[in-house]
């Protein structure tokens, strides 16, 4: 393992699990990153940080299914300077501003950070957002934007949040940020390579005729936080019309209750009575793969601002079928409007329409969905465009052949996992790099020594309280045995659930109440004679203190 190819992980299971209930875009992206990381290993083990058993296991577990025989190494939070050695801390998710606070304790210039953005539209991405302007972030960390769309919304935010830092602490304030590369999601496009006997096998399970045309929905069924179906029935209702022909519509996903599964179906039956609609499981990876291989064409008009890349278009394009997407964030860097498919207009409410909305998300009288629910009602799908570009697909097997195969190559030469895996390995290269160089430059020197060891919301305890007690242990404070007390009282006394939780450990205990009964008169003395750092000395006097085994002044 070298620092310059890979990065430490950090391993909690829920950004990665393909078998959870509640299966998210984000664990799919997971799944398929970690795919690569095993595929790309070279042999060396898979290093993961975690704060404890439980969740390294979890995420082991999770590598386990990829690779059996791939080895995992655990680095607990607790020893954060095991992630220099490999230089750079993989998040899988957003939170670049929050793990930066805890680096401070290590110190800025330690490791970088590598985030990667999901949704940009929750009060907590947000946050998170402009905290990479407001905490310890540093120009060797960086947030992958998935798409073109991620970045310019994060530069608007910043673009605020720089005004607001110069109004609240002058015009020369330093605004800096990480480093913003755009890398796409990826897929593993064997996955989705079906044979015409596995197609042939689908279109049977899911009783389709050789006449019908097939158009696939492929995630979760959710209206108001993903991509609302009326613009999707609607066209496919239409072009059908026009088209003369038969057409099936499936839903490949999973709803969080029952009752909007009937939403779901009601509105098919309502706005496109002539379209045959089929739902299947889409957790089911069975039943997913019956659902891509019988499919002619696929179709997502996502509408929502929490979308922000789109992965099933790109595992449409692998699977060879033309797309029809909406001309909306992501999907205008993937999908080549008529080329691997095509992208239909929106139209949405211009800036400062919306105020309303975003003090209700932020108040709490609008929670997440329906804060985005809200915003996806006002954008509109031009369906004119819809239709013709859905009837071209329909009427014409030769085209769906062409932009699928169109697709199909775009895919295995852009998307596959493979090649997006080295573009991270040349980003944590490049991080490096810029770590490096800081940490040689004599101004960069000053910088790193110069930074505080935490923030002013994570204070020792015993700093930002101190004026509470009446005295402080300090390492020159006196401190001798109570006439009496014995090692077998102090461990009867750890040992009652009064105590279960104390910061020291039991051997530490038991070491310094010895090292007090032989004689030592300090902490600083015990420290030197068990070769101890001070502090854990005075804590765990402190505790014997609490106990009545020991007094202190």
């Amino acid at each position: 393992m070298t620092e310059t190819s890979t990065a430490v992980i950090r391993a909690h299971a829920d950004g990665y699990d393909m078998a959870k209930p509640a299966l998210m875009g984000r664990q799919a992206a997971g799944h398929g990153f970690l795919r690569a990381a095993v595929q790309a290993r070279m042999g060396q083990p898979i290093r993961g940080l975690s704060p404890n058993a439980e969740i390294a296991a979890g995420f082991d577990a999770v590598l386990k299914s990829i690779d059996p025989l791939a080895p995992f190494e655990w680095i607990r939070t607790t020893e954060p300077e095991r992630i220099g050695s490999t230089g750079v801390l993989y998040l899988a998710d957003i939170s670049v501003s929050s793990h930066a606070r805890s680096r401070l304790r290590t110190g800025v210039g330690a490791y970088s950070l590598c985030g990667v953005t999901h949704t940009t539209a929750s009060q907590n991405a947000m946050n998170e957002i402009a905290g990479l302007l407001r905490e310890p972030v540093m120009p060797w960390d960086a947030l992958v934007c998935t798409s073109s769309a991620v970045v310019e919304t994060i530069r608007r935010v910043h673009e605020a949040e720089a005004d607001y830092t110069r109004w609240r602490y002058g015009q020369a304030a330093v605004v800096e940020g990480p480093q913003l590369p755009i890398i796409p999601l990826g897929v593993h496009c064997a996955d989705f390579d079906y044979s015409d006997q596995q197609r042939a096998e689908g279109r049977a399970a899911l009783g389709l005729a050789t006449d019908d045309v097939a158009a696939l929905f492929v995630g979760r069924l959710v209206f108001h936080a993903k991509a609302h179906p009326h613009a999707m029935y609607l066209g496919l209702q239409r072009a059908a019309e026009r088209t003369g022909k038969p057409v099936t519509l499936i839903l490949c996903g999973w709803t969080p209750s029952p009752v909007i599964e009937e939403i779901f179906r009601e509105g098919a039956a309502r706005f496109a009575p002539d379209v045959r609609l089929i739902i299947v499981e889409g957790r089911d990876p069975r039943v997913r793969d019956h659902a891509w291989a019988a499919a002619d064409l696929f179709v997502t008009l996502a509408d929502n601002i929490q979308e922000t890349f789109g992965l099933t278009p790109i595992e449409a394009m692998a699977a060879g079928l033309p797309v029809v997407v909406t001309d909306w964030n992501g999907y205008r860097d993937t999908v080549r409007d008529g080329i691997d498919g095509f992208r239909i207009a929106t139209w949405a409410p211009e800036a400062g329409m919306g105020e309303p909305l975003a003090a209700g998300h932020e108040n709490g009288s609008l929670n997440y969905d329906r804060y985005c629910g809200s915003a996806s009602s006002t954008t509109a799908v031009d369906m004119e465009h819809l239709v013709d570009a859905l009837s071209v697909l329909i009427a014409n097997p030769a085209i769906r052949r062409t932009m699928g195969e169109a697709g199909r190559k775009r895919a295995r030469e852009t998307y596959e996992w493979s090649v997006i895996y080295r573009q991270y390995q040349d980003l944590w290269r490049d991080l490096n790099a810029r770590r490096r160089a800081a940490q040689t430059n004599v101004d960069g020197q000053h910088r790193l020594s110069s930074a505080p060891r935490s923030l002013s919301t994570n204070l020792d305890p015993y700093r930002a309280f101190g004026h509470y007690p009446t005295h402080q242990i300090d390492p020159a404070t006196r401190v001798a045995a109570i006439p009496g007390s014995t090692p077998e009282q102090v461990l009867a006394c750890l040992e009652h659930r009064l105590f279960t939780g104390a910061p020291s450990s039991k051997d530490l205990v038991l070491r310094v109440f010895a090292a007090v009964q032989a004689g030592e008169q300090t902490p600083g003395a015990i420290a030197v004679t068990l070769n101890v750092a001070t502090p854990p000395i005075v804590r765990t006097l402190g505790l014997l203190a609490k106990m009545g085994f020991v007094r202190l002044g």
